[in-house]
């Protein structure tokens, strides 16, 4: 009886041990609209439930990302641009989060128009505004308003004192207008950045920015909730091992945005560089062996 007693006991706490491993599986991955983070986010999701974890993106602003990552309401996510762009969205909650390693060295992030167009520099916008009219007004058409890139195009407007009002809307529907406007080889001009799909597909350029509001080149780290690093080694290495530039990532988000869909996509990139992707799975295991 007492060896039954005590197999029971062993039993049951192998399956609390299971169902426990089964819950640290679990990861909330937050996201953003942007596409390099539209591919990333989709990568990981199906490289990291091959590992049997159990992942879920979840779609929140800037704002709420922040704030729930530091509630523990969300695990990681991919993308904080520092030192300049994100620091204003991390200040608050510096001491509750964890930035690690880079993963994208050297973005830009400004105004962009098509070759094109005559112009080079952000000031000379101020004469030639009524030449970027968009709906009968001067016009920089840019993504949501919480974004980072929003926030710092505001600050253009006023320090280069631009007759001009910044257009928010999703990065799909200012996308839209750039293609539009770029077939008709039409003045336009847009909050861009890089990595992004639209260098390869256009040709375009960056608005010299004298004054240097937008900032330097920057890098992309991801970052997680305090204590990740600690709760989950394995990931913590494959991410911090995890490095792309403007070939691989342009590679993977030009094949989503050819396929159409962001699961499709990033699985066939996927199957296309499996010697790279398996390099970062297996940082992990050797961080764990």
């Amino acid at each position: 009886m007492q060896k039954r007693f005590l197999l029971t006991g062993v039993l049951a706490l192998s399956a609390v041990s299971t169902l426990a491993q089964a819950q640290d599986k679990h990861l909330t991955i937050g996201t953003n609209n942007w596409a390099e983070n539209i591919a990333v986010a989709n990568m990981w999701k199906i490289l990291l439930t091959d590992r049997d974890y159990d992942v879920e993106l979840s779609n929140v602003s800037k704002s709420m990302l922040y704030s729930g990552m530091a509630s523990d309401d969300i695990d990681l996510s991919l993308e904080i641009w520092l030192p300049v762009t994100d620091k204003p969205f991390l200040e608050p909650y510096k001491d509750r989060l964890e930035v690690h390693d880079t993963w994208y060295e050297g973005t830009g992030l400004g105004l962009v128009v098509p070759d094109y167009v005559d112009i080079d520099t952000i000031p000379e916008l101020k004469t030639h505004a009524e030449e970027f009219a968009y709906q009968g007004e001067p016009t920089i058409l840019g993504i949501d308003a919480g974004s980072a890139i929003a926030g710092l195009t505001d600050q253009v407007v006023e320090d280069y004192d631009l007759p001009m009002k910044q257009r928010n809307s999703s990065e799909v529907a200012m996308m839209s207008v750039l293609d539009s406007a770029y077939k008709a080889k039409e003045p336009v001009v847009v909050t861009l950045w890089n990595p992004h799909w639209a260098f390869a597909k256009y040709d375009l350029k960056y608005l010299k920015d004298p004054q240097g509001v937008y900032g330097d080149n920057e890098n992309i780290h991801w970052f997680s909730r305090q204590g990740f690093a600690d709760s989950d080694p394995w990931l913590t290495a494959v991410l911090n091992a995890w490095q792309m530039d403007d070939d691989s990532l342009g590679g993977l988000m030009a094949t989503i945005e050819t396929t159409g869909d962001p699961v499709e996509g990033a699985q066939k990139w996927i199957d296309a560089h499996r010697e790279q992707v398996d390099h970062w799975l297996a940082a992990g295991d050797a961080a764990t062996d």
